[in-house]
């Protein structure tokens, strides 16, 4: 049910139509951290590089560089004695000698003649004949021979068996290469890190004293267990994101003095299988390590989802596997003493039931969206550390954001600060903040924009047509403003002040809301000729309630005190249904006559006071937006007197011109008729 809009009317332009005080960072815990050091490696890498180098001597030593000539040549160079006497030596693959030096060089140059097995008798018949056996042979060793065959294969064994060994070192304790990935990214947590307490944490105060109760049980568990009660192993926080999970968390690591490991859920899965559990694993062995201490999973629900459902290709599931180490260390065979695990997520309903069970998160604590007092707590929190004005009213700001989060009304005062200070002020003012909601719901006022006439005036009708089928609806909520400035999609809105927090919706005040989202698109129609896609909204939200009150909330006659709406796992592609196609008809029929009544209902308000909503419109039309006191006054046929700037008064007679021009034309012959009211859709 809190997925319904409680700001009532919102036109779209098409069919889709505190700061805190600075902290030191955060410092990730070593892994590894306190264990003893391995091995030494210099000796395996003084070794390693003596066969390296061995290797590359053997290689390179017999390898002589010089000029490569031919036996013909060798014979010539030999005759012509121009090599040195007693230089010549030969090897098993080539002869060598020394070259005097002579025009081209002016100094001793190496030549030599390759030999191989075909040319070897040839190549050694010369040099005999030449040098008349005056030469050194140097026959080669069979340890070199040996060494050149199998010293490469060597190399190769002691690198795979180095690599190994650091592999195991590192999974032992060190931060060795890929023994690091097996090793938990934790980062511990106090006070001084954080720089939050419980003091600024407000509008969740059920959740505030569950959590405090932990706190309690670590610094004094004796008082609890002399009873012979246990401390819970774990607390699962759950809310709708921005609700202030992760901020619970923060406090708790700034109140309790132990040890605070915070991770993500999706810290644990890499690209690597099995690195998930061994995380887990190492993250529990150092929190047993500091006990008593607190382990904080960010989303949880990146490892803890149900295991067997969704798709799953089969094979190794590396998420099934992490989630199964968590299993094991909060409550296995060897029960974690000591260690609190505190979860977080948001999507608790796709949680293993293995891991919501008493013994594992013995606590579920809810983490609601907050009520009007609650979010004028959170305000009050948020605005310790900006100026605010005389005339804030933050009691105001807070009735009038219903359904927002902790972290939306932080970034209403923070945008309401940013505003101010764009705008040169003192102090944050109380327009400041209502700008910044409206910022905040639908996006920055486009007020550079520039509209022809036709668009103008079917949004000021349009947003009319809402608003006075609000006014004049008892059930529905008090309105609160109006306006047609274009902001992100939409091209107008009428704002609601609601009473009070709704729980539960009643069956009078939906019909009553469901009016009021028609009466835009009958005004808009009566007023134009014409129909357009700025009710695109509206209809989605009119057909949404209307299902919900026929599926879920068992308000339809006809279908009785029966729920037909599918479990929302998210799991499938294709929603669940456990009734007949003839159900499904009568489903169908019931929604559009919830609909059709709705619309009936806006368009016999509209028809009785329709020169209310005209004077509302071109009231519109001059001053943009109109508060709640404006709209009741134009209803009761008084005049407004609020002044206006010279350039928006310009700005306004160009759009009454413009929008009578056409009033005009529609009204001319030939065309629609301007009192022309829509049958229901």
């Amino acid at each position: 049910m809190g997925e319904l809009r409680t700001i009532v009317s919102a036109s779209s332009e098409g069919p889709n139509g505190n700061g805190r005080p600075a902290r030191p960072p955060e410092q990730p815990r070593t892994a590894g951290q306190g264990l003893p050091p391995g091995p030494s490696r210099l000796p395996f890498m003084l070794l390693s590089l003596g066969i390296m180098g061995v290797l590359m001597f053997m290689l390179f030593s017999g390898r002589t560089g010089g000029e490569r000539i031919t036996p013909e040549q060798f014979q010539t160079l030999y005759q012509n004695q121009h090599i040195l006497p007693g230089s010549v030596v030969v090897r098993d693959d080539r002869v060598i000698a020394k070259r005097k030096p002579g025009p081209d060089s002016k100094e001793e140059s190496v030549v030599y003649v390759p030999i191989n097995a075909t040319s070897k008798e040839a190549t050694m018949k010369v040099v005999q004949e030449v040098t008349g056996g005056n030469y050194d042979a140097q026959p080669a060793s069979p340890w070199a021979s040996i060494l050149l065959f199998f010293g490469p294969v060597l190399l190769m064994v002691f690198l795979v068996w180095f690599l190994i060994s650091r592999v195991f070192r590192g999974g032992a304790g060190g931060a060795g290469m890929l023994g690091s990935f097996g090793k938990s990214r934790h980062k511990t947590m106090n006070k001084e890190m954080t720089g939050i307490t419980f003091a600024d944490v407000a509008g969740i105060e059920e959740a505030k004293e569950e959590v405090t109760e932990i706190i309690e049980f670590l610094r004094n568990p004796k008082k609890f267990t002399k009873l012979g009660g246990r401390i819970p192993r774990g607390v699962l926080l759950i809310g709708d994101p921005g609700c202030g999970k992760t901020l619970l968390a923060k406090a708790i690591a700034g109140e309790a003095d132990v040890p605070f490991f915070s991770i993500s859920g999706s810290d644990f899965v890499e690209m690597f299988v099995g690195v998930g559990a061994s995380r887990v694993r190492d993250l529990f062995k150092q929190a047993k390590d500091s006990a008593p201490c607190i382990i904080f999973l960010d989303e949880i629900d990146a490892v803890g989802r149900r295991r067997g459902s969704g798709f799953v290709s089969g094979g190794h599931d590396e998420r099934e596997q992490t989630l199964n180490a968590i299993l094991v260390e909060m409550d296995g065979f060897a029960p974690a003493d000591g260690v609190i695990v505190i979860a977080a997520t948001n999507r608790s309903d796709v949680l293993d039931p293995a891991l919501t069970r008493p013994g594992r998160f013995d606590r579920q604590v809810q983490v609601p969206l907050p009520d009007v007092k609650g979010r004028l707590e959170i305000l009050k929190v948020h605005s310790k550390k900006v100026k605010l004005g005389p005339n804030v009213d933050l009691e105001r700001i807070a009735r009038g954001t219903p359904g927002f989060s902790g972290a939306d009304l932080a970034a209403i005062i923070n945008e309401g600060a940013i505003a101010a200070t764009m705008a040169d002020k003192e102090f944050i003012e109380h327009a400041d903040l209502e700008e910044a909601r409206d910022k905040v719901k639908f996006g920055r006022a486009r007020k550079s924009r520039k509209l022809d006439a036709a668009e103008n005036l079917a949004t000021a009708y349009h947003e009319a047509g809402h608003a006075v089928v609000q006014v004049l609806s008892p059930d529905a909520d008090p309105l609160h403003k109006v306006t047609i400035i274009p902001r992100g999609n939409y091209g107008g809105a009428t704002f609601s002040l609601p009473e009070k927090d709704r729980w539960g919706y009643g069956q009078k005040w939906l019909r009553a809301t469901m009016a009021v989202l028609c009466g835009g698109r009958i005004a808009e129609q009566r007023a134009t000729g014409d129909i357009g896609s700025g009710a695109a909204m509206d209809i989605a939200q009119v057909t949404q309630m209307a299902r919900k009150m026929v599926l879920e909330w068992g308000m339809s006659d006809k279908l009785g005190f029966v729920r037909y709406e599918g479990t929302d796992s998210r799991e499938m592609f294709q929603p669940e249904r456990d009734y007949s196609d003839q159900t499904a008809l009568l489903i169908d029929a019931e929604v559009r006559r919830i609909v059709d009544e709705a619309y009936t209902q806006a368009e016999k308000v509209l028809n009785e006071h329709w020169d209310k909503v005209v004077r509302v419109a071109e009231a519109l039309l001059r001053y943009e937006t109109l508060t709640q006191d404006d709209v009741n006054r134009l209803m009761r046929g008084e005049e407004l007197t609020r002044p206006v700037s010279v350039s928006e008064q310009l700005k306004a007679e160009e759009r009454r011109k413009a929008a009578q021009a056409v009033v005009d034309q529609l009204d001319a012959p030939g065309d629609a008729p301007a009192g022309a009211v829509p049958k229901p859709a």
